[in-house]
């Protein structure tokens, strides 16, 4: 007797491509430099690199690796390798040779997939995978030579397909599991909320794949038809001039891309100020946008474009703040993002009213699926299905989230709780002042004193009074910083947020 019972198509990572694939073969869907792929051609390529994956002896669940800047190959490979049921561990092409092999022994990689410019790296962690393939002819033959795959039957949309290692703002770094389930609805969401990801649309994509934000922005462009043109490496003006000159309708940028935007010279800015007729969705994520910053880019870009995503690998997206909203609820990273709930909860678990602080739980089919081998890690972030990202936040009478600061950065200092992020929000608003980062340090008086480390803009100065003044102008004398420190840049992790940990570590 026939089955008559429907199975619907899973939920996976390739699902999008593929059937994009069916309806346009010919639409241009990647480029990167000069190589454009069609949509017809990423599928069968992606076909034939989890075919060569089979061939080589990877099966579902198996963990590959791969180390490379942006290209064209980097999303072929993470998606066939998930139809392939493999979960890829994607590394930070600015990783150093030790943080390569510690990721590839704590996942237990079989296979690393690594680009060219990076060869040497490989070539001295060898010995902790059983194989390196290089992108280049290598690779090339290795594809061309494998029997297309279409995705394994066997894979499940709650399978993962990928384990992303955390950037260590906060100690070691985990590799964070996320499935194809989870994702597929975040770009579901990101259609919705954003409005250009569709197959009309065509997405400048800057940030590293390597970072979860990065490849979810450049991958939701292929998951619903549109194109995506890929920058392998980070330059100000050439995005500057694109986003001015070429057809593009939505960009996706961390705080530190605004920064060096907005440090290049005035006349390459009054050149490509407002950008073109056709982009209409500038996206933030990854830190906050100090209100400077965020007012330079309703400035120079217009105030209809900017959204203010809030979100982490492990909750996916949390929030956003829409651009009609951003001036009228500057500091705000706006409502719950579509599809998900927030709770703010005090140390006792219980939701803290209007105005209070508490710790950010949220709830949404985004969520990961656990850190990798590490049970007691996940259970500390998670409370009856309901993950925290470890920030602090209030919501206002409108629903709008702001968060304060992270659990983890908050300072004792005196027998006052303070939050850095208060206080570097102050301090960005000095004309000189290009970034600010506090923290606490030990101190006998005190217990922790109030350390400010300054960047200051290009041909700028500012003395340390007049930082101590602004301060005490608008802050408790509790929260003013006991000591500033003009340093020429802060360390920032792939992501783009500052790692607070190595700004504590030069003062130990």
């Amino acid at each position: 007797m026939q089955d008559s019972v429907l199975k619907p198509a899973p939920l996976l990572l390739s699902g999008g491509l593929h059937a994009c694939a069916s309806r346009w073969p010919a639409k241009p869907a990647l480029r990167c430099g000069e190589e454009v792929l069609t949509y017809g051609q990423l599928s069968d390529r992606v076909a034939r690199l989890a075919g060569a994956l089979r061939q080589a002896g990877i099966r579902r669940g198996d963990r590959v690796a791969v180390l490379a800047p942006n290209c064209t190959e980097y999303a072929e490979i993470v998606v066939g390798a998930a139809d392939a049921g493999a979960v890829v561990a994607t590394l930070s092409a600015r990783a150093t040779a030790p943080e390569v092999q510690n990721a590839c022994n704590d996942c237990g990689a079989r296979l690393l997939i690594v680009h060219r410019s990076l060869s040497e790296i490989a070539h001295r962690i060898a010995g902790s995978v059983e194989r390196i393939v290089e992108i280049g002819p290598e690779y090339e033959q290795w594809i061309r030579s494998a029997t297309p795959l279409t995705p394994d039957p066997e894979v499940r949309e709650q399978d993962p397909f990928t384990l992303v290692y955390s950037s260590g703002t906060t100690g070691r770094p985990k590799g964070i599991l996320i499935s194809h389930r989870s994702r597929a609805l975040t770009f579901h969401g990101m259609a919705m909320e954003y409005g250009c990801y569709g197959p009309d649309d065509r997405q400048l994509g800057i940030a590293p794949m390597a970072h979860g934000a990065g490849f979810a922005f450049i991958m939701a462009s292929l998951y619903t038809g549109g194109f995506v043109e890929i920058l392998p490496k980070f330059d100000p003006e050439l995005i500057a001039r694109k986003m001015a000159q070429e057809t593009f309708t939505g960009v996706f940028m961390v705080p530190a891309h605004f920064h060096a935007i907005f440090s290049l010279e005035r006349a390459a800015l009054d050149r490509y100020r407002g950008g073109s007729v056709s982009l209409r969705t500038i996206m933030s994520n990854a830190a906050a946008l100090p209100p400077p910053v965020k007012a330079q880019i309703i400035e120079y870009w217009g105030n209809d474009k900017l959204h203010e995503t809030y979100g982490s690998t492990e909750a996916g997206i949390v929030t956003n703040l829409r651009p009609q909203y951003q001036q009228q609820k500057p500091r705000s990273v706006g409502p719950a993002f579509a599809l998900n709930t927030i709770r703010l909860l005090n140390d006792h678990g219980q939701e803290v009213v209007a105005g209070e602080v508490g710790e950010l739980y949220s709830r949404s089919p985004y969520l990961f699926s656990g850190y990798w081998n590490q049970p007691t890690e996940t259970r500390a972030v998670v409370r009856n299905g309901w993950v925290s990202a470890g920030d602090l936040a209030r919501r206002d009478e409108d629903g709008f989230i702001y968060i304060v600061d992270r659990k983890k950065d908050m300072v004792v200092t005196g027998g006052f709780n303070v939050f850095p992020k208060e206080i570097e929000d102050v301090l960005m608003q000095h004309p000189a002042v290009s970034e600010a980062a506090v923290i606490g340090v030990p101190d006998v008086r005190w217990g922790e004193a109030l350390l400010a480390f300054i960047v200051v803009r290009r041909g700028a100065s500012v003395p340390t009074p007049e930082l101590d003044r602004i301060c005490r102008t608008q802050l408790s004398d509790y929260k003013v910083p006991k000591q500033f420190r003009i340093v020429e840049s802060l360390p920032r992790n792939a992501g783009g947020k500052i790692m607070k940990n190595e700004l504590r570590s030069r003062n130990d």
